[in-house]
């Protein structure tokens, strides 16, 4: 009896706190935004090649942000433009380092050239807007060049001083430039300065690391100026500590910050994230195959991850490995500036098989292989990845010698390898590393309905007159790499070769 009472009663004291629960105001907003549709968003990164030489693709620029404006809010990523320097098309940034590397040697360096394409640019701003813009270039040029004099001093281009000289010629003066282009154009715009930078990262200032949680409490500046703006502009590639001070990703590091961004809005709006180049994704680069080219309309995370990894120029593999590691799941085009109706979607898991499962043929240039002792190789890992955060490489089918196990590990950047030479060779003091290594990588999710892959490929690459060294072909990876000499044309015409190939595979 006293049960039944009792189980009555906290009935009752149940319905009594839910009726005064309904009509709390944080329920009752809680529940509105659970049925409100997320607003899209689309973060836009548009890379040197995009904006062209002295900017003259802004035009095409605007065009393609009006149509990505009409149902959704933009973010423009920018990186550093482009410029004629030495009768060569080169990025800003690598002017920078040029102009960083003679002060470093105490010799004297000209910051003119990184005026010139941001004076190119300013024609396109609307007379109301060019003395607040010439401003704001002279401003940042004027920062810019105090780093390359703290260089001549110091007799040292690193760090937080390369970061600044880097971050304030290029990428920061580019999204301040283009917010004006925006605003002339008849947009709503604005620019995220460096004062409310989202992007947090970690105290490796030449190559940092984004942290989620930091940068999630540093976004409410950003937010704002999305709520009020159609666009906003900011530049890629460039970070912040905790503590104020500039940091910079690796090179491609523009592609990071458009993921990272998406990342960061991912709960809030319907997020999607757009490269915006001069072509979607073909079976291979155009520049080395010109025969039987595929448009691809489909990749997976997976898929394009390795192709950035081995050499195709899609998207920054780091940038993909940051999105999975977050537990974020949104589809990244990539989009042909000239045909924006040609795009290649890659989303975690393409719904639809499609098309011939040999993707990608692609190549890597400037490789090495280090051989070492497994149980030092274990170690070596765990040091990449917690200590130096690295994971440019690839593991290699294992060996057996003298009863000993031995692992193989094929760096992609050889020039790291040589960086950091001694702290590689301090897990095993026998170990060895080869240079002068390239590698052609077959890539698909799908390859296994391929018949007899491997030994096609391999026997066009022999054809073709090249010694293979290692061949390394695993179904769960997918991908099939194989290791040649990287010796004058070599890894061209094995990429040729093996994509000629392509087109006669019969598959399941």
């Amino acid at each position: 009896m006293l049960l039944r009472d009792a189980y009555k009663l906290s009935e009752i004291c149940i319905r009594i706190v839910s009726r005064v629960l309904i009509f709390h105001p944080n329920f009752i907003e809680g529940r509105a935004r659970c049925n409100q549709v997320l607003q899209n968003l689309i973060v836009a990164k548009f890379g040197g090649s995009a904006v062209g030489v002295d900017g003259v693709l802004i035009p095409t620029i605007i065009k393609r942000i009006n149509e990505l404006k009409k149902d959704a809010k933009v973010i423009t990523v920018f990186s550093a433009p482009l410029t004629i320097y030495g009768n060569k098309q080169r990025s800003l940034t690598d002017i920078a380092l040029i102009l960083g590397q003679k002060a470093e040697k105490g010799e004297s360096f000209d910051t003119e050239e990184l005026r010139k394409p941001y004076l190119k640019i300013l024609e396109l701003v609307d007379r109301k807007y060019q003395d607040e813009c010439k401003k704001t270039i002279e401003y940042f040029l004027d920062k810019a060049s105090k780093s390359f004099l703290e260089a001549l001093q110091k007799k040292e281009f690193a760090n937080e001083v390369r970061a600044r000289a880097l971050a304030y010629s290029g990428e920061i003066l580019m999204s301040n430039v283009m917010s004006y282009v925006l605003k002339s154009a008849g947009i709503t715009a604005d620019v995220v300065n460096f004062d409310s930078w989202p992007i947090i990262t970690d105290k490796n200032i030449e190559s940092a690391n984004f942290l989620a949680s930091q940068s999630l409490q540093s976004l409410k500046g950003m937010e704002s100026l999305l709520e009020k703006n159609d666009v906003i502009s900011i530049g890629g590639f460039i970070g912040k500590t905790a503590d104020g001070l500039e940091t910079t990703y690796e090179r491609g590091g523009s592609d990071r910050t458009a993921a990272d961004l998406g990342i960061l809005f991912s709960k809030k709006y319907n997020t999607k994230i757009d490269f915006e180049k001069d072509s979607a994704v073909l079976s291979a680069d155009p520049r080395l195959v010109k025969d039987e080219l595929e448009y691809i309309m489909h990749l997976s995370y997976n898929e394009a991850r390795i192709a950035g990894m081995f050499g195709m120029k899609i998207l920054d593999p780091i940038a993909i490995k940051e999105i999975v590691e977050n537990g974020v799941d949104m589809p990244i085009i990539i989009t042909d500036m000239g045909r924006p109706d040609r795009i290649t979607t890659i989303e975690r898991r393409p719904g639809a098989k499609n098309g011939h499962p040999l993707k990608i043929v692609t190549g890597k240039k400037n490789c090495a292989i280090l051989r070492m002792e497994t149980k030092s190789a274990e170690s070596l890992f765990e040091s990449l990845e917690k200590d130096k955060r690295y994971s440019e490489f690839v593991v290699l089918s294992p060996f057996t010698k003298d009863d000993i196990e031995f692992t193989r590990i094929l760096f992609l950047d050889s020039d790291y390898v040589k960086r950091n030479e001694r702290y590689v060779l301090a897990f095993d003091p026998l170990a060895s590393i080869t240079y002068n290594r390239g590698v052609i990588t077959l890539i698909g999710d799908e390859m296994w309905r391929v018949q007899q892959i491997a030994s096609k490929a391999s026997s066009r690459i022999g054809e073709a007159g090249l010694n293979i060294l290692n061949m390394d072909a695993q179904e769960e990876t997918s991908r099939i790499i194989i290791v040649i000499e990287d010796s004058g044309d070599s890894i061209e015409r094995a990429i040729r070769a093996v994509h000629s190939e392509r087109s006669k595979i019969k598959f399941v």
